[in-house]
């Protein structure tokens, strides 16, 4: 469980990381990046970014290599805004979310064919035996003729 502290500060460096991006680096590399979660660890020595970058594979590959390469310069913008003691080091990490958001909608997809199709096969089914399988009790003329 993060403590308020460390959420603060990885709001805050989440916020100052994104609006540097916004302002450009000067990098031809970096693509379209948006800054999606900041964990910082319980001491605040480490903090890993998670971005996304739209586009192709290359584009991703290319912004990832921007990044590592802006890396020093960021984590000095970033210590000369907190005004904490020790400035967190950056790691910037890949986010999987639109993979994983892509992928859990291909298997929505797929489970409401299934639906449909298992309606359609329920909708012209009968009943394997009588319409009601339950037992009723017996009527007082059947237990005459035993």
């Amino acid at each position: 469980m993060a403590s308020e502290r460390q959420a603060r500060l990885a709001d805050r460096i989440r916020v100052l990381i994104a609006e540097r991006l916004e302002k450009g680096l000067r990098d031809p590399r970096l693509g379209f990046v948006t800054i999606t979660d900041v964990r910082v660890t319980g001491d605040l020595q480490h903090a890993s970014v998670f971005y996304t970058v739209y586009g192709d594979d290359q584009a991703r590959e290319d912004t990832a290599a921007a990044l590592k390469a802006a890396t020093g310069m960021l984590r000095s913008e970033v210590g000369k805004q907190l005004g904490v003691r020790l400035t967190p080091s950056l790691e910037f990490i890949p986010d999987a979310l639109p993979e994983n958001a892509g992928h859990i909608a291909d298997l929505l997809r797929e489970a409401q064919e299934r639906d449909a199709a298992v309606a359609g096969l329920a909708s012209g089914a009968s009943y394997a035996g009588d319409a009601d399988p339950y037992l009723k009790p017996r009527d007082d003329e059947d237990d005459d003729r035993a």
